[in-house]
Parts: C-alpha cells; sequence; structure tokens
C-alpha cells in the first residue's frame, strides 16, 4: 500500500534526534555495566548521543537512512522528494566526517554504532565502549 505525502510527512516528523530506541538500548546496557556517560552534552562538538567526558570518548548511534548507510545503493531506491532527500542524506554524511575529523583532532576518541549494530548486538556495542573507556587515560 503506497503512502500518501501527508502520512510520510507524519512519519518522518515522528523520528527522534534524541533519546532514539537504539540510544535506549546501548545506554541501559553501558548503565548496568556501571559507566556513568552524559547524554547529548551541548559542549561536546557535535552533540554525541553518549559522552564520557573523562576519557575523551564520544559515542554516536547513527539511523540507517538519516546517516547515509549503504548509500550508494540506498539513494536509488528514494521514490519522493529525491533531490531534497540527497541533498540532505548527503549534507548529514559530510557533517558526520567534519564532526568526526574536529573531534579526533583535539584528543576524542569516536565511536560510531549503525543502529542496525545495536540491534543486533548491543552487548558486542557496549564491550566495544568498556574497551575503549578503560584504555583511555582520565584527562
Amino acid at each position: 500500500m503506497r503512502k500518501t505525502r501527508e502520512q510520510i510527512s507524519f512519519n518522518m516528523k515522528q523520528v527522534k534526534s534524541k533519546n532514539s530506541g537504539i540510544e535506549l538500548i546501548l545506554r541501559k546496557i553501558l548503565w548496568d555495566r556501571g559507566l556513568r556517560y552524559q547524554k547529548n552534552p551541548q559542549n561536546v562538538y557535535g552533540k554525541p548521543d553518549i559522552v564520557f567526558k573523562g576519557r575523551k570518548v564520544a559515542v554516536f548511534c547513527d539511523g540507517e537512512f538519516w546517516h547515509g548507510f549503504d548509500w550508494k545503493h540506498k539513494q536509488k531506491e528514494l521514490k519522493t522528494n529525491r533531490k531534497f532527500w540527497i541533498s540532505k542524506i548527503e549534507r548529514n554524511i559530510k557533517r558526520d566526517q567534519e564532526v568526526n575529523e574536529t573531534l579526533i583532532s583535539s584528543g576524542w576518541h569516536v565511536l560510531r554504532f549503525w543502529g542496525r549494530e545495536i540491534k543486533k548486538n548491543p552487548q558486542k556495542c557496549a564491550q566495544l565502549i568498556e574497551k575503549v573507556i578503560k584504555n583511555e587515560k582520565k584527562v
């Protein structure tokens, strides 16, 4: 069944930029492991989803659509408003790269996880974060 423009617009407006399902899954596991973090701090460039400030570790939980997972193939699947969506997603990809570069050049360790990675094996994602935190020196 094909959706109307109004239905598509409504669905897109429901997508959260903070406290998404994938973030909640990962944060719960990190909290259960005794790892304390900040959520979306305004004073860290790029406003990472999860931050361990004292260790300078930034974690991003990226949704596949918004951050361009398999973009070369996925952009061909866009049916409506292609020009807008291609431009938007490509700006997001570029911004993600700029955020990574800026944080890394400032001494941060950046971890990015696709939503599908978090859903498939959240324990593995949390384990990697914990490993990085324990290897980073306290600032």
